[in-house]
């Protein structure tokens, strides 16, 4: 019973919505999470992947899950912030699907972080999922990684789930 409660917790901090922006001239899916743990995840590793209902050639409706190529899957450490991109193009199974059509699919984006917590050497994990009604379109998530007077970093958990249109500035004072 000890060692059940005594094991560490990955303590991930999701962000509530997932963005679709365009930048670069690319259209990327965002969404974001932060480590809320007082040590670090070292080695930490994030999978994405898109499950959906889908009608075979012989008209067998099943669940499929495709995996989606992030930009970067792994971190050396993982300690405050991280923001994961998927580009959607071509070869993107999310490539050319309106909100109505990842619907009608029931479409949930999965996404899962493993590491090796740093203190007790320990693998951790968590997970958490989006759908449809949390994408949001031509936004940006909010500014949210400050620097106190002793120049240490922090999060502003406060504004972390927050999205404000493009091209504006959010910066912490």
């Amino acid at each position: 019973l000890f060692a059940k409660f005594s094991r560490p917790t990955a303590r991930v901090k999701w962000s509530d919505k997932a963005i679709v922006v365009e930048r670069g001239g690319k259209r990327l899916l965002q969404f974001r999470m932060a480590n809320e743990r007082a040590n670090q995840i070292v080695e930490a590793q994030l999978r994405l992947a898109l499950a959906r209902t889908e009608t075979s050639p012989d008209g067998e409706r099943m669940r499929r899950f495709h995996d989606l190529k992030l930009q970067r899957d792994r971190n050396v450490i993982f300690v405050l912030t991280w923001t994961a991109v998927h580009e959607i193009d071509e070869s993107s199974p999310l490539y050319g699907l309106g909100i109505e059509q990842m619907q009608e699919q029931s479409v949930q984006l999965i996404a899962s972080l493993i590491g090796l917590d740093e203190t007790f050497s320990q693998q951790v994990h968590a997970r958490h999922y989006y759908v449809p009604e949390d994408l949001v379109f031509d936004m940006r998530f909010a500014d949210i990684l400050g620097v106190a007077p002793d120049g240490s970093r922090y999060v502003d958990y406060a504004r972390f789930d927050e999205v404000v249109p493009m091209g504006t500035k959010t910066e912490i004072s």
